[in-house]
């Protein structure tokens, strides 16, 4: 899709764009391709899209994949999308390979293997947790709610491979290091259940309207086998985010309001972890190790 097209779109159905809702359309060719070419589709694979906006990127998936379901929140793109893809309102109904949920709507497309959900992706991805693990996620992520819908994603039994371009500065995030002042909750929340494999920048001159920064476009794996068992996931999550909480205050005494002392202290020494350690020093792995052996000791 050209810019002239989308904006004769736009301005056919007089859609406003909201910078709320992180509305900024990819509609670089070369970037759009290889945004497809990072999730290394095949006609067995079954797609999670997240704000599809006016199609661009929903035109390219649903030529490589099997299957697409494209979550849209704003009502009149929901109708620009159904119009361009020859979209039918569907009922929710058993049987239907649209994962149940609560959007208004699930229609079923004229192309093939497209579903078009009207719904909030956040608020149906809290809603309705199911197991993703077959799925890919390709997306232009909403800027205003990038970071917490690849956290939300990366919980429980995540897709097998998610390539989001979202703002540089939550890219660094995910690809931080140990050490960098990057490195945080996103990137361990994240990176516990997936490798980064490969980043390359989108510039802002490819978004329509051009945003106020860069973007980057992140392609992470599911890690293989995991680095904890699923019902170590909550004590993860907990230890991270009191680690970080006060992200200047050494780590043990942070930790402390939730464990005993002298289990924490055990800890420490036998990972070798000083008790003057800030979180930002902490490995993932050292998070895993220590998540392992407090699961089952928090208060």
């Amino acid at each position: 899709m050209k810019l002239t097209e989308m904006k004769q779109l736009l301005a056919a159905h007089d859609i406003r764009l909201t910078k709320s809702l992180g509305q900024n359309f990819l509609h670089d060719a070369n970037q759009l391709r290889r945004i497809v070419a990072a999730a290394e589709l095949k006609k067995s694979d079954r797609v999670l899209e997240i704000g599809p906006g006016l199609g661009p990127l929903t035109e390219l998936l649903v030529q490589q994949a099997g299957e697409v379901l494209a979550i849209e929140k704003d009502a009149k793109l929901v109708a620009v999308l159904r119009e361009r893809f020859k979209a039918e309102q569907a009922p929710m109904e058993r049987g239907h390979s649209c994962p149940p949920g609560g959007g208004q709507e699930c229609p079923r497309s004229g192309t093939a293997g497209l579903r078009l959900l009207h719904d909030d992706a956040l608020d149906y991805l809290n809603r309705e947790p199911r197991d993703w693990g077959e799925w890919k996620v390709v997306s232009n992520l909403p800027y205003s709610v990038a970071s917490p819908i690849l956290v939300e994603l990366a919980t429980g039994r995540g897709p097998q491979r998610m390539v989001a371009t979202l703002q540089i500065e939550v890219a660094k995030r995910l690809l931080a290091e140990p050490g960098t002042a990057d490195y945080g909750v996103l990137t361990l929340l994240v990176r516990r259940d997936y490798e980064p494999q490969g980043w390359f920048k989108v510039p802002a001159s490819c978004f329509f309207p051009e945003p106020d920064v860069d973007s980057a476009c992140v392609c992470l794996v599911r890690r293989d086998p995991p680095l904890l068992a699923p019902e170590q996931q909550g004590t993860f999550g907990a230890i991270v985010k009191r680690s970080f909480s006060q992200r200047r205050k050494m780590m043990f005494k942070l930790l402390k309001q939730d464990w005993p002392e002298p289990r924490l202290a055990d800890e420490f020494r036998r990972l070798n972890l000083s008790p003057r350690i800030r979180a930002e020093e902490v490995s993932l792995e050292q998070f895993a190790e220590l998540t392992g052996s407090l699961s089952g000791h928090s208060l």
